[in-house]
C-alpha cells in the first residue's frame, strides 16, 4: 500500500497531473507525469470499467501500486505520475507490468 504522503487524492491534483503533466502512451497505459522539485513521489491510479471487470480491475490497481511502492522506497521523487490503464493492460503479466512500468519512469 502507498502511504499517504505518495499517493495523489484529489481531482484537483488528477487533473493538474492530466492537463499541465507530460504524457507518454504505451499501448497498454498512458502515463502523465508533472515535475514537483522537494516534494516526494506521488501515484495516481485510473483504471475504468473498459479494462475489464470488478475483479480485473482490482488486481491490476493493486498490483501497479506494488510497483509504485517499490520506486518509492528506492528512493524517487519530485513528481506526480498519474497511470491510465488501457484495455488490455489487464492481461499483462506482474513481470510485463512491472519491467514496463520502471523503463516507462526511469525516462
Amino acid at each position: 500500500m502507498l502511504a499517504k504522503a505518495n499517493r495523489v487524492t484529489t481531482a484537483d491534483e488528477f487533473r493538474a497531473a492530466v492537463r499541465r503533466g507530460r504524457r507518454h502512451a504505451t499501448p497498454e497505459v498512458v502515463y502523465y507525469r508533472l515535475a514537483r522539485d522537494g516534494q516526494p513521489l506521488r501515484f495516481g491510479f485510473i483504471v475504468s470499467r473498459a479494462v475489464g471487470g470488478a475483479v480485473e480491475r482490482n488486481r491490476l490497481r493493486r498490483r501497479m501500486r506494488a510497483v509504485g511502492r517499490e520506486l518509492v522506497d528506492a528512493g524517487r521523487a519530485g513528481e506526480d505520475v498519474v497511470v491510465r490503464a488501457l484495455p488490455g493492460s489487464a492481461q499483462l503479466s506482474w513481470s510485463e507490468l512491472s519491467g514496463r512500468m520502471r523503463a516507462e519512469l526511469a525516462r
